[in-house]
């Protein structure tokens, strides 16, 4: 097929200057010339394709590399490459765009101008098609197997859902019109009238509060009342070592303790939230089982003879990885975020410190000051002491799913988790309140990172890769500090021993037999039993000078001796049964030894939220080394307040015991 120049429109670019010429066809070439050999000429047959040619003052012009069909003295004529019976494209990286790579290109040119057009009645489309395929298979599913658990869970889900699905759409819709009509004016009453009305809302929750004790707890477990008298010591001894006693604002103390209180109402004295966080923690304990696929495969059938290495430690890479999806869908952020505002609506704490104290329910004491890294310069000094009290109250969702393994109640643990947060708040305002004016505002407080993964496979990886350095570190200190704790003890005893203190006359004199003693009446005031205080103090000191996993390990030990016990005496009755001097039992008939001895339920449920926090010696090295790396120049001031805020943090975790000594009522409590 010949093209003549009529066919063609024609730019001459040279020196500079540009030229256009039209053909009859309408198409256009642009033919470009000059002493270089890399310019080049585009033309646009009238069939449609395009021919590039390189023209120069070399010999070795680029028509004659390429093959090209170049354009001279407006004649359009083959190139040498065609000449030699060489194709077209044949030196080019790009392969020649035969008739059916074009009929492709073509097709996807149509589909994403369709799609660019169409997409959003597109993407409708599928949306309603899932819908309706769900509901049809929601339908069924109640239809054919309704009033297990599994049916509720599924209802459950569902009804979450729907109900996500309707308030993003009314909010879309009708979120300015329900805001201008009703919040607004609500909000700006409150805000008229809060001088007065917030002091009708202080004596409603005091005296309710006070009726319920008075009615459930003083007439029926007096006992019980140790608990609150044991609130009171806490708060007055914080009052009273406050940094800065006239500045305290009451506020977030009495709102944090309220938060709490309800919470704990919720969960031990009603069916319905004692049944929901059961559910809960089994849904957990469930969800963490999944994790011996992994190490089964890993380590093989055998892998639970070291029970430790290769069940419990895997534990925090499955959840790792989990949380690590969940930033990256955007859930974790979004629950955070929720949180803080409940906080900071209730307790008047700025948003920094609500979003960082929201994230430790989830995360640990340096993952959650991230939540917050850009204000962390400009922050208070009372703020930068709630981040770290935050930190050392609450623990860490990857090791709290450890913990559970070790026997400890996950209802508990999860409550434990949860009531912390405004707990530490409430500590750390009262051990070090604001006197300074805060930078941090609701606004320049969005700044919770999105993660930066680019698919869920990616985060998920990430997540798993992350632990590694957890695990190690926990498998580490472990080692190190029962180690530590066991050349202690062998000291300790020996020296006891040069003045007769050894068994079977006497107890030995070890670290824990020194605890049990030094930190008895912080274990009463909680509301132990008197007969069980020197076991759970043995708790405390042990979680306080050494870690949390080794004090969750001897509670996890003492809670399955308890059963074990019940299932003997179930069997034996209580014969055969030989309490011994250093705390084990011995149980005669089937010759065991309860190492650590046992106590009350309702003491393990106290020890449960007393030991429920990283408050100790060696986190506050990881804190500072954590935080120091995100405000290098405030490294100092870290410093300075690390130690208060661990006994913060440590109070914080008694006053949550002490709800729970309060309201649980042991066999006839609702949880």
């Amino acid at each position: 097929m010949t093209i003549t120049e009529e066919d063609i429109n024609v730019t001459t670019i040279s020196d500079g200057k540009d030229t256009p010429t039209k053909g009859s066809n309408g198409h256009l070439l642009n033919s470009y010339s000059g002493t270089d050999e890399t310019s080049f000429v585009n033309q646009n047959g009238s069939n449609g394709h395009h021919l590039n040619s390189y023209s120069g003052t070399d010999e070795t012009s680029s028509d004659e590399r390429n093959g090209y069909r170049a354009i001279k003295n407006g004649d359009i004529e083959a190139s040498k490459n065609d000449a030699a019976g060489k194709e077209p494209y044949d030196n080019l990286d790009e392969p020649n765009p035969n008739c059916c790579i074009a009929a492709i290109g073509r097709a996807q040119g149509t589909l994403d101008a369709f799609y660019k057009t169409h997409g959003t009645l597109i993407w409708r489309v599928i949306g309603a098609i899932l819908l309706l395929g769900y509901a049809a298979y929601f339908g069924y599913a109640m239809y054919h197997r309704f009033g297990d658990e599994g049916s509720v869970r599924l209802l459950a889900m569902t009804g979450f859902a729907v109900f996500c699905v309707a308030y993003s759409l009314i909010k879309t819709h009708l979120g300015d019109h329900i805001y201008n009509g009703c919040i607004e004016p609500v909000v700006g009453f409150l805000v008229k009238h809060w001088k007065y009305l917030k002091w009708v809302g202080v004596f409603l929750i005091v005296g309710g509060f006070t009726a319920y004790i008075i009615a459930d707890i003083a007439i029926k477990y007096s006992t019980n009342l140790i608990s609150l008298s044991g609130m009171v010591v806490f708060i007055l001894l914080l009052f009273i070592f406050s940094h800065n006693p006239a500045r305290v604002r009451w506020r977030p103390v009495f709102f944090g303790l309220t938060l709490q209180m309800v919470f704990a109402l919720l969960i031990l004295r009603t069916s319905a939230g004692c049944e929901t966080f059961k559910w809960l923690g089994s849904r957990v304990s469930e969800f963490l089982a999944h994790t011996d696929a992994g190490s089964r495969f890993v380590f093989g059938d055998s892998f639970e003879d070291h029970r430790f290495a290769f069940k419990i430690l895997p534990v925090v890479i499955f959840f790792s990885c989990f949380i690590s999806v969940l930033y990256y869908l955007g859930v974790m952020q979004l629950v955070i975020g929720k949180v803080a505002w409940v906080m900071q609506a209730t307790m008047g704490t700025t948003a920094a410190e609500s979003v960082n104290a929201a994230g430790n329910i989830f995360v640990g004491m340096t993952e959650a000051p991230l939540l917050i890294r850009p204000l962390i310069n400009d922050m208070t000094k009372s703020e930068l002491h709630a981040v770290m009290t935050g930190g050392f109250a609450t623990i860490a969702g990857s090791v709290l799913a450890s913990f559970i393994l070790f026997g400890v109640p996950a209802n508990h643990l999860l409550s434990a988790s949860v009531m912390a947060a405004p707990a530490a708040l409430a500590t750390s305002k009262l051990f070090y309140p604001e006197t300074e004016e805060s930078k941090t505002t609701a606004t320049n407080v969005q700044v919770m990172e999105k993660s930066d993964h680019t698919n869920i496979i990616e985060a998920a990886s990430s997540g798993a890769s992350s632990a590694i350095s957890l695990v190690a570190n926990i498998g580490a200190n472990l080692i190190a500090f029962l180690a530590m704790l066991a050349f202690i003890n062998a000291t300790l005893t020996w020296f006891g021993a040069r003045v007769g203190l050894e068994p079977p006359n006497y107890p030995a004199l070890t670290f824990q037999f020194i605890m049990s003693y030094l930190l008895w009446p912080a274990a009463f005031l909680m509301g132990v039993r008197w007969q069980d205080c020197r076991t759970v103090a043995q708790l405390i000191g042990v979680k306080t000078f050494l870690n949390e996993f080794v004090a969750y390990t001897d509670l996890g030990v003492i809670i399955n001796n308890r059963r074990a016990l019940q299932n003997y005496t179930m069997i034996y009755n209580e014969t055969g049964i030989e309490q011994r001097s250093n705390g084990d039992i011995f149980l005669g008939n089937t010759n065991t030894t309860l190492v650590g001895g046992v106590i009350e339920e309702r003491s393990e449920v106290i020890s449960t939220y007393a030991l429920c926090g990283f408050a100790n010696i060696g986190a506050i090295g990881i804190m500072l080394g954590g935080l120091g790396s995100m405000a290098p120049n405030r490294k100092g001031e870290l410093s300075k307040m690390a130690v208060r805020a661990m006994i913060a943090g440590m109070t914080a975790n008694f006053l949550t015991a002490s709800i729970a000594g309060l309201l649980y009522q042991g066999s006839v409590s609702k949880c």
